[in-house]
């Protein structure tokens, strides 16, 4: 009786200590006409699937600098999320990948926008529940940096149904379809995401969680002594707002006043975002 006893105990005590996994993945997209690379990160997985939640990450191959698996390993750990699958999407033509899926900008980058979002929302989305073996995600989120910040954004406006939460980091809001130099330029007009949101009649229920860093950059078109990186951060939001599109409860900013754009700041503020997105 006691060795029966003593069995269950140890078993107990090793999947306490189960590690966060790393893998790599291949998935053939008909929507980009291509094979598809993925790294997967994943805590141990729950007996009971229904709290297991799932994050799709762009730039995917970034994921070791931004040291995802280790952030997720050591919160898990901690106790401070809930099991949680991450799919790192590898991208290797961000200009033309990322962007606002529907609008090109005014160089013609983000020509597969809307083949990418395809990919994601329509093959990887399904053979990620498959191979996970669940029904449902507790819940499911999408982030991003800089351009793959914006797709993420996008991605998840436009996807209300089956994302819950976005993450922008250092969103790049200024993509526009007119130069700043030409003649009859405005932010109000011509800021793609921007203007989208502005004629949009979707009321999509998701939380938003950005950051944007005071040191990115230096450009201030306005004038106004805040850079644009934050003041088009800012503008998104306000629109959101305004639109009554969220309740200020589910909308988090954070400006980091030295926060420089570039992936060891993003990683700094990985766990900040995991937190609020999974946190328990």
């Amino acid at each position: 009786m006691k060795f029966a006893r003593i069995i269950p105990a140890l078993l107990l005590l090793y999947s306490c200590h189960k590690k966060t996994e790393l893998r790599e993945d291949k998935l053939y997209s008909r929507h980009l006409q291509q094979q598809e690379t993925l790294t997967i990160v994943n805590t141990p997985i729950p007996s009971d699937k229904s709290t297991l939640n799932l994050l799709f990450l762009n730039d995917g191959q970034m994921m070791e600098v931004l040291r995802v698996k280790e952030i997720v390993d050591s919160l898990f750990q901690l106790g401070r999320i809930q099991p949680l699958l991450v799919v790192g999407i590898h991208n290797n033509n961000r200009e033309q990948e990322f962007g606002v899926a529907d609008s090109r900008d005014y160089l013609n980058r983000g020509t597969r926008a809307k083949f990418y979002e395809g990919f994601i929302e329509g093959e990887l989305y399904p053979y990620v529940k498959k191979k996970a073996g669940v029904r449902k995600f507790h819940s499911v989120a999408i982030a991003g940096f800089s351009l793959g910040g914006l797709s993420a954004f996008d991605m998840a406006w436009d996807n209300g149904d089956k994302i819950d939460k976005v993450g922008v980091f250092s969103g790049s809001f200024w993509w526009r379809d007119k130069a700043v130099e030409d003649t009859g330029y405005s932010d109000e007009k011509n800021r793609i995401m921007y203007a989208k949101l502005k004629s949009s009649r979707k009321r999509p229920k998701l939380q938003y969680w950005f950051y944007a860093g005071g040191a990115e950059e230096n450009g201030d078109r306005d004038k106004d002594g805040v850079i644009d990186v934050v003041d088009d951060t800012q503008d998104i939001v306000n629109m959101l707002i305004e639109k009554k599109s969220v309740q200020k409860s589910d909308l988090v900013f954070v400006v980091d006043p030295n926060g420089h754009h570039d992936w060891p700041w993003w990683s700094a503020k990985l766990p900040d975002f995991l937190i609020w997105a999974f946190g328990k």
